[in-house]
């Protein structure tokens, strides 16, 4: 990934750029291709579409094609790590207040795209992950490198995304859940999009 300095941005770019990181500043999520094409004053997705895949290609933002609120703009100009939305993991577990030392989470939150959803639902509860907690997720670049085991936020057709322990055996991914009462969904590999693994999970009390 190319720095900030070393790609330079043509101007329709840069127009982009300064808006989303006004909008972004603003509103503390990413903005639809709607609004970006009524802000550029375009009628087209396609002009917003390339401007987003040359400003990731120049190392400036992060973004999942077709997922327009997963954009992420790269560097120090954001502040707070965004919350893009809900993730399904279908009651609450005890909290812990006996926390003696400082949590350093520095390098967590200087790692590269990450980003947080919120957790609606109790499968995850013996993974230690209770609805309305927050999961920090890391993006998954190479999906085909993940460890079995790992929890994970993945896209399934028609029941959206899903937080759950990820396995693979050839051709097939086992998405399982941390609660008996939950049945694993199995799909071929090539129906599920995994979007981010688990980082930390966050707990307001």
């Amino acid at each position: 990934m190319a720095s900030l300095s070393d790609e330079s941005l043509t101007s329709a770019q840069q127009e982009l750029y300064e808006w989303l990181v006004d909008y972004i500043g603003n509103h503390h999520h990413s903005p639809s291709i709607r609004q970006m094409m009524e802000a550029m004053g375009l009628r087209s997705p396609a002009p917003i579409q390339s401007r987003l895949r040359h400003l990731q290609q120049k190392g400036w933002i992060t973004w999942q094609e077709g997922q327009a609120r997963t954009l992420q703009l790269i560097g120090g100009i954001a502040s707070g790590i965004p919350v893009l939305g809900a993730v399904a993991a279908g009651g609450l577990v005890e909290t812990f207040d006996d926390v003696q030392e400082r949590l350093d989470l520095t390098s967590v939150l200087e790692t590269r795209g990450i980003f947080a959803l919120t957790v609606n639902g109790d499968s995850m509860v013996d993974s230690y992950i209770a609805d309305g907690d927050v999961v920090l997720m890391e993006p998954v670049l190479e999906p085909s490198r993940l460890k079995n085991g790992t929890v994970v936020s993945a896209m399934v057709p028609g029941s959206g995304t899903t937080l759950k322990h990820f396995h693979r055996t050839g051709g097939c991914v086992r998405l399982e859940a941390a609660n008996p009462a939950y049945e694993p969904i199995e799909l071929s590999a090539d129906q599920v999009q995994i979007q981010g693994k688990l980082l930390a999970v966050w707990r307001q009390i």
